[in-house]
């Protein structure tokens, strides 16, 4: 049956007191629904269109980015460069401050671990991976179907570093798709902004709208140490923007839950949630109180803590939504109004999709905070907690990387099967800028709550700490460690197993010595949790599918999707502005005192800027966190700018779409020219834009 306009309104609408939207849907590049584009917008675009599109698309490390010139020319956000800064700065070169703007391609800088990827096919695997599973519970499915991933990655890219292949889960499990990528492992930094010209406003104005930020940065991707030939690109064009144009926004964005049961989201609101709010909140208090000790500390801090805040904004916008009783009641008519058309098996048998669901929920809300505090990726949650620090995380994935290696790739841990070990080693080699005292402040923090959410006396807390307390602990390993030095991890990580357990090194010696605590709390999850979800799940989804065809969208995975919309304010009560903001905004929004303070290249240029200019604006596109960087392109296939926020109530986005209360903020093509013509001096960038 195919999906009407009345089912649709059933399944897809989420949001309070909303009727369904054309301009909802993460849509994949391989079904974007282009006759309801079209007719929705007034467009033309057609398959070739999407195709460019797709080719001119980047993902960039967890953001977004587009392709704007022949010769590897990429913009995204500034935010999403800020750690390639930060890694590139020092106490007394700090670029965060200054800028950086190199007066030629020669001063380009690798950014330290980074990578792009293009997405370049996309095939249809669902078969094969619903054929592994089959007749399987428990660990035995969910370890048969990572192998299978991991032989189908291994087959299509091999040991060929140019490309990576990813089996990409949509419709939790409903279908399987290899999705195959373009691959750079040379990335610079061509340009990023003074940080206060990226982050006016501060956290104040974060996730909110009017915004006055210059969010832009450019990096290029190189091959064989020379500028990548990219001749699919998107055209630059720095004309006022128009309210009411059509806009399409390809990016990737990181996850999204409405496919999920409302049970499913209780847990989330009632324990996954809270618990992650309360542990972001602390270690930011944490943070913070560290900054203010020192300038080197605060130098130190600054990006951490930036993160911080965005995680903290974005768990709370989800919070708003989850207890909004308007929100939660359209929810539930939504799965109401599934269940009463969907073909489920019976439930009197045992395998109705929903009621084993219901039944997984107590064992998750059991198990999610060991799993969280001592593994890590659930899935369900907004905090990366386990370990707290970077050296804890390089000690685990060379003591796990060297246990799994001595197996056959089908059986290790997904994370370190053949085809994805060239991704870990890319991750472990970098040369990144360690700090002690950080890395110090973030394994107390850890360790302390750890101890606090599983109790004094679970064995797996006594089995972290002995005899020791977090701070000791943190200051002996921190201290103790040669970890930071690439050198050292590059020796151990190909001296294997042998080289693991010999080392004396206390970082190792510790990862080794909690190896079957967390591994346990690791298998018990899998079985429990993670299996009978992905069951139940895939079940859901051919109900859905029979339900309502294929013009279902799926769940975001962290996958490239377009969306579209228009150029729009919006008249709700929190949210009543039009659609634009302009560089006299900005003069008239600044005090002097931070975070309204103007950075001062960018105040000293003026008087050479022309006040009209657009400098953010608001699109009614579906996007989530992972769209950051997103081109935001017109039908011609122009870019007319990068998304870099949304507003808090955007944030229920993760779990439904309403036109009305959803908007996307985007630094346009016009500000960003006049910041590299008028600001930063950046002549070479504006003749490559193609600007006259």
């Amino acid at each position: 049956m195919r999906l009407t306009p009345a089912l649709a309104a059933a399944l897809l609408t989420l949001a309070a007191g909303s009727a369904a939207q054309a301009e909802e849907g993460m849509w994949t590049f391989d079904n974007f629904p282009i006759a309801r584009a079209n007719a929705t917008l007034g467009t033309s675009i057609d398959q070739a269109w999407l195709d460019r599109v797709r080719l001119s698309s980047v993902k960039f490390g967890g953001c977004s980015a587009g392709i704007v010139s022949a010769e590897g020319l990429v913009m995204t956000n500034n935010h999403c460069v800020a750690t390639c800064v930060a890694n590139l700065s020092t106490q007394a070169v700090n670029y965060a401050e200054t800028g950086f703007t190199p007066r030629s391609r020669e001063e380009e800088v690798k950014c330290p671990g980074g990578t792009a990827e293009i997405l370049t096919d996309i095939t249809d695997i669902t078969e094969r991976m619903h054929a592994a599973g089959a007749g399987l519970e428990g660990q035995a499915f969910t370890r048969a179907r990572d192998a299978e991933a991991g032989r189908i990655e291994q087959e299509a890219c091999g040991g060929d570093a140019g490309k990576r292949c990813q089996v990409v889960s949509l419709y939790r499990g409903g279908q399987f798709k290899l999705y195959t990528y373009k691959k750079y492992s040379d990335v610079r930094l061509a340009f990023a902004p003074e940080d206060r010209a990226a982050t006016f406003g501060g956290d104040l104005d974060n996730f909110s709208f009017p915004r006055f930020a210059i969010d832009a940065a450019f990096i290029r991707l190189y091959e064989n140490d020379a500028p990548a030939a990219t001749p699919t690109h998107f055209v630059w064009n720095a004309a006022r923007p128009v309210e009411g144009t059509p806009v399409f926004v390809s990016g990737s964005p990181g996850a999204t839950q409405r496919l999920l049961t409302q049970d499913q989201l209780f847990t989330i609101r009632d324990v996954v949630l809270p618990m992650d709010q309360l542990l972001a909140s602390e270690l930011r208090g944490r943070l913070i109180r560290f900054s203010e000790e020192s300038e080197e500390n605060a130098f130190i801090a600054m990006d951490p803590i930036v993160g911080l805040e965005n995680t903290y904004k974005r768990g709370l916008g989800r919070m708003r939504a989850l207890v909004d009783p308007a929100f939660m009641a359209a929810r539930a008519e939504s799965e109401a109004d599934f269940r009463r058309r969907a073909q489920a098996p019976d439930a009197a048998a045992g395998s109705d999709p929903w009621t084993v669901l219901s039944g997984v929920q107590p064992i998750a809300r059991e198990l999610y905070p060991a799993m969280a505090l001592l593994e890590g990726g659930t899935g369900m949650g907004t905090t990366p907690v386990a370990g707290g620090s970077q050296l804890f995380l390089w000690a685990r994935t060379l003591v796990r990387g060297a246990q799994e290696r001595a197996k056959p790739s089908a059986e290790r841990l997904p994370e370190f099967a053949d085809s994805r070990l060239a991704a870990v080693q890319s991750g472990l080699f970098a040369e990144r800028p360690v700090y002690p005292g950080l890395e110090q402040v973030r394994m107390e923090w850890w360790l302390s709550k750890t101890r606090e959410w599983l109790t004094v006396d679970d064995p797996r807390v006594r089995g972290l700490l002995g005899q020791e307390s977090p701070e000791q602990l943190s200051a002996r390993l921190v201290e103790g460690t040669t970890l930071a030095d690439p050198a050292v991890r590059r020796a151990l990580w190909e001296g294997g197993l042998a080289a693991i357990e010999a080392s004396d090194d206390p970082m190792i010696q510790y990862l080794l010595s909690i190896q079957d605590e967390t591994r346990a709390v690791r298998s018990d999850w899998e079985t429990r949790v993670d299996a009978p979800t992905a069951r139940a799940s895939e079940q859901l989804a051919a109900a859905r599918f029979a339900a309502y065809g294929d013009a279902v969208y799926p769940d975001a995975t962290g996958t490239l999707r377009l969306t579209y919309g228009r150029i729009e304010g919006t008249n709700v009560p929190g949210q009543r502005w039009g659609p634009f903001t302009t560089f006299d905004g900005l003069w008239d929004r600044a005090t002097g005192s931070a975070p309204f303070d103007v950075a001062p290249r960018l105040l000293a240029a003026r008087e050479r800027i022309d006040g009209d200019t657009v400098l953010n604006m608001a699109v009614s596109s579906d996007t989530i966190g992972g769209s950051s960087g997103s081109p935001v392109v017109n039908a011609a296939g122009e870019m007319l700018g990068a998304n870099f926020d949304s507003t808090v109530l955007t944030q229920r986005n993760a779990y439904g779409y309403d036109v009305n209360v959803n908007r996307s903020v985007i630094v346009t093509t016009g500000a960003v020219t006049t910041a590299l013509r008028d600001v930063y001096g950046m002549d070479g960038l504006v003749a490559e834009l193609g600007v006259r």
